[in-house]
């Protein structure tokens, strides 16, 4: 099947908004700068993942599952989404979320307790199939058919949703007489950039599309799993593309201040420059594990005039996922770099 005709069901609102940064375009003095509002999708608060899920959701609805599982970490968009798209549909959501239960619930483990969803967490890593296999059983001995899916929503099917956004910002830029050069968005579990980088080949975009890490990986080995993933997705969907290490595209940063910086989830001041940044002149919030590092690399994309030259245009992705700034190991840890941002008066 060709995959502008694989089925999905609704669950965000299209086209997200296509918006010019005028004051970070004033601020950084370059070039035009765009982003793309993917927060702004919906359920429950929406992000990149929604678009994922629509096809993925689909593929549990007609395979009669009343449940869908899915991992992440225990602050993960991915997760929050999921529940969020299961409780719209009627479906049962399970958590299985790597790390320990501290007893407290904030960010997105308060969203995903709102919305009722069954929650495991997982200690240790290297339990976490075991614990999903018998998860699964659980349910399914108590009547329940368990869909499951992968961190982030990525693997083939998931990653259609981003191979069509690129086809709703051809189209936006069209309706709206722009030009992009360039399009910068994260790169984690793949299904974003790879969707996007497919799709940026596939309907011949007039943009290229350059990745931020979100975590700390081998820079090869991080090419080759792209390269991968995207051939695979292209493959399986009969799309007629094949690329190479040469069409990746991955802004790593300084080697001692790299974008992903020092891991996953660790809270880091330098990405809440570019968070502050952003909220100051835009008003637009990011969040601390994946937006906020990947706009700190747009900025420095367009100013260091590298990948992204002087006079050209560029667009960031925003995927989402600003509630990562009230859990409450970011909002202790951010607490004296917010002091010294604005002032406060006792009256």
């Amino acid at each position: 099947m060709a995959v502008e005709n694989i089925k999905k069901v609704k669950l965000g609102h299209y086209p997200t908004p296509l918006e010019k940064m005028e004051n970070m375009t004033k601020l950084l003095g370059k070039g035009e700068l765009f982003i793309k509002r993917d927060d702004s999708t919906g359920p429950a608060f929406g992000g990149n993942k929604t678009r994922k899920l629509e096809y993925l959701m689909q593929e549990a609805l007609d395979t009669g599952c009343t449940a869908v599982m899915t991992i992440g970490g225990t602050q993960t968009n991915h997760g929050r989404t999921t529940v969020g798209a299961a409780v719209k549909l009627g479906l049962k959501p399970i958590l299985v979320l790597m790390g320990e239960d501290t007893g407290y619930l904030s960010g997105n483990l308060n969203l995903d307790a709102m919305m009722g969803a069954d929650i495991y967490f997982v200690s240790n890593p290297a339990k976490l199939m075991e614990v999903m296999k018998d998860v699964t059983a659980k349910y399914e001995e108590q009547g329940d058919k368990v869909y499951n899916i992968p961190g982030g929503g990525s693997n083939p099917l998931g990653a259609v949703g981003y191979i069509m956004s690129v086809k709703e910002i051809m189209q936006q830029m069209e309706e709206q007489q722009l030009k992009i050069d360039h399009v910068v968005c994260t790169v984690g579990s793949m299904g974003t950039y790879g969707g996007m980088l497919l799709g940026a080949k596939y309907f011949n975009a007039p943009f290229d599309v350059i990745a931020v890490p979100v975590a700390p990986e081998p820079k090869d080995k991080k090419v080759a799993d792209v390269v991968a993933f995207v051939n695979e997705v292209s493959k399986t969907y009969d799309m007629g593309v094949e690329i190479t290490a040469e069409d990746v595209k991955i802004a790593w940063g300084p080697e001692d201040a790299p974008y992903s910086g020092e891991a996953y989830n660790k809270p880091d001041p330098v990405t809440r420059e570019a968070i502050i940044t952003l909220a100051k002149n835009e008003g637009i919030m990011l969040d601390p594990t994946y937006t906020g590092k990947a706009f700190r690399g747009f900025m420095e994309l367009v100013e260091q005039g590298e990948l992204i030259k002087d006079g050209e245009s560029a667009m960031f992705v925003h995927t989402g996922g600003a509630m990562a700034l009230w859990t409450k190991e970011h909002l202790d840890d951010m607490q004296g770099q917010l002091r010294a941002n604005c002032s406060t008066t006792q009256i």
